[in-house]
Parts: C-alpha cells; structure tokens; sequence
C-alpha cells in the first residue's frame, strides 16, 4: 500500500527551499499566521506536572524520562504553562528534533517556546508533523544563532516568518491519519527487532559470563570463590582486587568539557561504550587544547580498560581501540592493567555480573547513581593464569563474533527503518504524496504520536537549557 503512493496530480512553485513544490490547492503562509505563543505563566504554580521534551520522542512527562538531559528546576513558578494539543518547541535544540505535541496539561523551562494554533481547522497532528519533518529543521540552521546544531538559539521573531504549507482540513486529517497508521507498523518491526537484539545480548552475557568465571575446563576442580555474588571457581585461579592488577586508576576530570564540531579528539562519555565496544563514531570532540587538559591525568592508550561510573549507564566496560588518540569525559573512569595480566580478561569480567552485584552495594545518589572511587579500586576479582586468560579471550571473540553479526545487522536494519519514516513524513506533509485515497486496514492502535518510539536511556539525548540567561526574549 504504502509502495503504490503517488504524487499529487498538479503542483506550484512554493519559492522555499525545503518545500519545494507544493500541491495546487494548498496554501503557504507564514508559521505565525497558524501559530502563536502561549503566554500563560506558572507564577502561582497551578501546575504541578512539569514536562519535558526529548530528541525525536517528543513531550512527556518529567518523570517518564530517566536520567537525561539536566534537572528540573527547583522553582517551577518561573515556567511556562502547556496545555494539550500546544506544540512545544526548544528553541535550543529544534533543529536535531527536539519538538513535539502535548498531551498533557503542564509546565516547562522558559527555553522552550510553546505555540497553540490559531484556527480550530488546522489539526495539531498535522502541525505537529511539519515541526518533526527533518527538512524543516535543516531548514532553520539558516536563521540560527550559535556554532552547535544541538545548541542553536532559533529567534521566536525570525521563526514565526518561517513558510508554512496549510493543506485543506480533510487532507490534514487523512495525512495524520495515514502516519499514524505507517508509524504503528514501523514501531512494531522496529521493536521486534529490539527483542531479539536484547536476547542476542543476553545469550553473550551468558558465554562471556561462564568462560571468565569458570573457565573453558568442563571438568576442572572448584572452590570456593569467598565473592558472595560468585559461587565455585577453577581450583588454580586466584582471587584479586583490581587496585592489585592495575597501575593506573584514574576518574575523569568534574568539570564539563567544551565540546566543538570537528574537533580532533573524541571524548568518550557513558553514551559511547557498551561492553566490549566503544563506539567513536557518535563520540563528541575536543579541541586540542582542551584535550591536554582532560588527558592530564593519564593519557590513554591501546588497551586500556574505560569504565561508566555513573548514571543509567553505570557499570559498562570497554578497551581504548588500536590507534586513537581519545580521553574520558564526565562520568567516566581509565584503568591501566599490569603487563603481567591479560587486560581484555579483566574487561570481560568487569561486564560481568558478580562485578555489578558488588558495585550495586554502594550505590550513591539516586538521580545520577554512582559508587565512590575506593569502592571500585576494591572491586573482587577472579583471576586464572596469563596462558588462560589468552585462551578465554580468544574462546569469547570466536563465540560471539556470529552473535554480533547478527546484532549489527540488526541495528543496521533499525537505522533504516527510521530513515525511512523520517523520509515518509516529509513527503506526506509537504505533499510530495498523495495519502487522500488511502484506504487503512484495521489495524491495532498505534503508539501515541508521530515519533513515540521506546525512549532510549542514553545520556547522548539533548540537554534542556535550565539557565534563565537562556531564556527566549519576546
């Protein structure tokens, strides 16, 4: 059905870039003809559901989003008031999709714009659904002031002059209806893919778990580990504490770098590892200068063991690559192992299990969970023969290496998924589709909104400027 979608039979010029060519019939106004502020203001703090607004997911609740970007504020009177249907914009993050339609009655930062339209004919899911479509935020980079996408001021004053297509209200309503419908089916594909994605990782945990406590032997003498979290291992191994096996423990810098497009470092934060991987190509970048300075505790090399120590992430671990220049960012840790030690081994097992259970003991904080840094110096260990421990690395990489095809397929198969519904919106809404005749199948009720995809707990989300300096001028 979706493969058979034509184009409208006649078009005109709409003299913007983004649009391109509009539908005869449809109308081009600009954004504040359509939309306009709500000024209501919490001063007597009516509202006591505070909202917030996430990267392609939209507006939700404060609660409902983990631990991701910064902190509620305190003092809520100062924030703007959002009811349902209101389309909530932050004005620092709109142009990486930061934007989306209230279903709620609440309140939020001053950063953030919050629009209500002006005509009761326009559908706010159709609204909604221009302000997701990714050519419209392309579009915004122009009249943006600052150097980082995820950073870029957009003016109220400049924004509300921005071309907006207005299609009749029938057409608006079978748009919405049609990416309700296409967006439920992509949802589930994309969710079934992340099951299985889930219970390749757990069979993984599993080899890597066995081979790193018990070794390969299947009939090996045990002992007692003495690790409460741990029950028998092999008769010859040993057990450690990592301050014993390592040269260099050392904490990330408690400060916040200054991150740069294009910068020539990457600085590796807790968004960017999973066990046994760490993945440089999302990592943010430091300028040199800035390098020196979160390096200046120990530069980190090839082999190296990097560990989350905080947040929703806490606990993962992962080896410095083969010929990158990088550094810890916040939230992170570095271990240098003793040469006499294997320090792949040691990572494994710092992924493990009975290494989190021990952690979880001394978890301070419950916002941004970490442990303290004697606490993880002191973390137990089991620890077979140099020989051995070449033997198990090398029995996990052969074990699990069809497992990580397998997953790595199916994150590719993901990532197209969504590029395809980020295409399929934009051509629906700026009519490069005919969805008019489209006749839907029944179908079971689809996640609610556009972009309601499962929120990822990922500190890489964007952060919600707090800071009243930065809030919008009227």
């Amino acid at each position: 059905m979706i493969a058979n979608l034509q184009p409208y039979p006649e078009y005109k010029d709409s003299g913007t870039a983004w649009l391109g060519r509009l539908p005869t019939h449809w109308g081009l106004v600009r954004l504040g003809s359509v939309l306009r502020e709500r000024r209501e203001t919490n001063e007597a703090k009516q509202v006591a559901q505070v909202l917030s607004v996430l990267k392609d997911v939209g507006v939700i609740r404060y609660e409902d989003k983990g631990n991701i970007g910064n902190k509620k504020s305190e003092d809520i009177g100062r924030y703007k008031i959002v009811r349902p249907d209101d389309i909530v914009v932050n004005c620092m993050n709109v142009i990486i999709g930061s934007v989306g339609r209230s279903r709620y009655t609440g309140c939020l930062s001053p950063v953030y714009y919050v629009l209500t339209r002006r005509s009761e004919a326009d559908d706010p899911r159709y609204l909604a659904a221009i302000f997701s479509a990714k050519p419209f935020h392309e579009s915004l980079v122009r009249i943006g002031n600052g150097i980082l996408a995820h950073r870029m001021r957009i003016p109220m004053e400049l924004l509300k002059c921005e071309p907006f297509p207005v299609p009749p209200a029938d057409e608006q309503a079978a748009m919405v209806r049609f990416l309700d419908y296409a967006n439920g089916r992509l949802e589930r594909a994309i969710r079934a893919k992340r099951k299985v994605i889930a219970l390749l990782h757990e069979q993984k945990q599993v080899i890597i778990h066995r081979a790193v406590t018990r070794g390969l032997g299947p009939a090996v003498p045990l002992k007692p580990s003495g690790i409460a979290w741990l029950s028998d291992i092999p008769m010859h191994w040993e057990v450690t504490r990592l301050k014993f096996e390592a040269t260099h423990i050392v904490d990330c810098l408690h400060a916040t770098p200054k991150y740069i497009p294009d910068g020539p470092f990457p600085a590796i934060r807790t968004a960017d590892i999973e066990p046994g991987k760490v993945r440089l190509s999302q990592a943010r970048r430091l300028s040199a200068q800035d390098y020196a300075r979160w390096t200046s505790r120990l530069v980190p090399r090839e082999g190296d063991i990097l560990y989350s120590r905080e947040g929703e992430r806490f606990g993962i671990a992962a080896l410095v690559p083969k010929e990158v220049q990088l550094c810890i960012s916040q939230r992170m840790m570095i271990f240098r192992i003793k040469s006499s030690q294997l320090s792949e081994f040691l990572m494994w097992q710092l992924n493990c299990k009975h290494v989190f259970a021990q952690a979880s003991c001394d978890i301070i904080g419950s916002t941004a969970p970490h442990v303290n840094v004697e606490q993880i110096k002191n973390y137990r260990l089991v620890m077979p023969p140099r020989q051995e421990q070449e033997q198990i690395v090398a029995y996990i990489a052969k074990e699990c290496s069809t497992l990580n095809t397998a997953i790595n397929r199916l994150e590719r198969e993901i990532a197209l998924l969504r590029e395809y519904r980020t295409r399929l919106v934009a051509d629906v809404v700026t009519g490069k589709l005919d969805v008019r005749g489209v006749t839907l199948p029944a179908e079971p009720e689809p996640p609610a909104g556009l972009a309601a995809e499962t929120i990822e707990q990922d500190s890489s989300e964007p952060e919600e400027a707090e800071n009243p300096s930065d809030t919008p001028s009227d």
